[in-house]
């Protein structure tokens, strides 16, 4: 017996796939174009292994290693030994270190984020300043935290000021460039509003501009406190100061539930910071209700 259903539904198919011919050549090209980016991700992993004398042997050795290093990390010893005093003292020196050069690079990048602002520099002699601005941008956070420790403590030697040197120049061209695109992804119309009433030039970037552009401030702000907490620790395998210190010894002696300790303990600080970064943004982004001012209405007797 034949199959009717199966017949039309067929039929159906092939007269779906003649009228929407463009429909399905589109989809086809799709999966051609897909299939051919995995390829071309496959090959270039076999490429990478390959050229870099990666074999599967060295890889699985690796994992082995791996898992006896996280096996050490949950096995405490000597616990009651510790120094926690050192170690709790290092970390307020790596969150004095963020603090002191987040706030300042934050202090510089803002009143630089309006000079690099196409929004604001909208003249050809302004916006040949902007583009100077933006390439000094460019070459502050195109270094990495890491490499500006290192360059600062040739000059000003090992210790916690030249971590929040290294903190300040990388975050002064970071949060400067990203201020500088949230100025100009705000709406012209406040501007433009207060230019009809006269606004000064000072006041319509304070009150057209910042006004609109400041939860992004905040947010990145806040965030970039956030990943310094992170990346503080890296500073101190270059002498910059702060747990990164403890760090490197511990790894040295294979001490990994130091490691491990250490490790906890600054997520457990970027889980508060980041409830604290939660609460400020509710209260000055989101904002909070107000009721309204509901004044008694007098009745007039006439």
């Amino acid at each position: 017996m034949i199959n009717h259903s199966n017949t039309i539904s067929t039929s159906e198919r092939s007269n779906n796939e003649r009228q929407y011919a463009a429909i399905y050549a589109s989809r086809r090209r799709h999966m051609v174009i897909t299939f051919s980016l995995g390829l071309i991700i496959l090959f270039y992993y076999i490429f990478f292994f390959y050229f870099n004398g990666l074999t599967p042997e060295q890889m699985f050795q690796g994992l082995d290693k791996l898992g006896q290093y996280f096996a050490r990390m949950f096995i405490w010893r000597n616990v009651s030994q510790w120094p926690f005093g050192y170690y709790f003292t290092q970390i307020a020196v790596t969150l004095g270190i963020v603090f002191a050069g987040t706030f300042t690079a934050t202090l510089l990048a803002l009143p630089l984020s309006f000079l690099a602002s196409r929004r604001v520099m909208n003249t050809f002699i302004l916006a040949s300043i902007s583009v100077v601005i933006r390439r000094l941008f460019d070459i502050m956070r195109g270094i990495d935290m890491a490499i500006w420790g290192m360059i600062f403590i040739r000059a000003v030697g090992m210790g916690p000021l030249a971590g929040v040197m290294a903190i300040f120049i990388q975050d002064t061209g970071l949060l400067g460039k990203l201020y500088a695109e949230s100025h100009d992804a705000v709406d012209k119309r406040p501007s433009r509003g207060l230019s009809a009433l006269g606004a000064n030039h000072l006041q319509k970037h304070r009150f057209g501009i910042f006004t609109q552009s400041f939860p992004q401030f905040l947010a990145l702000t806040l965030y970039q406190i956030e990943s310094n907490t992170r990346s503080a620790a890296v500073l101190g395998f270059v002498g910059a100061g702060g747990i990164g210190l403890v760090y490197a010894e511990n790894m040295r002696l294979w001490n990994w539930d130091v490691v491990m300790f250490i490790t906890l303990v600054l997520v457990l600080l970027v889980m508060i910071m980041d409830k604290a970064s939660e609460l400020l943004r509710k209260k000055y982004i989101i904002g909070e209700d107000i009721p309204l001012f509901n004044q008694p209405i007098q009745h007039i007797e006439k």
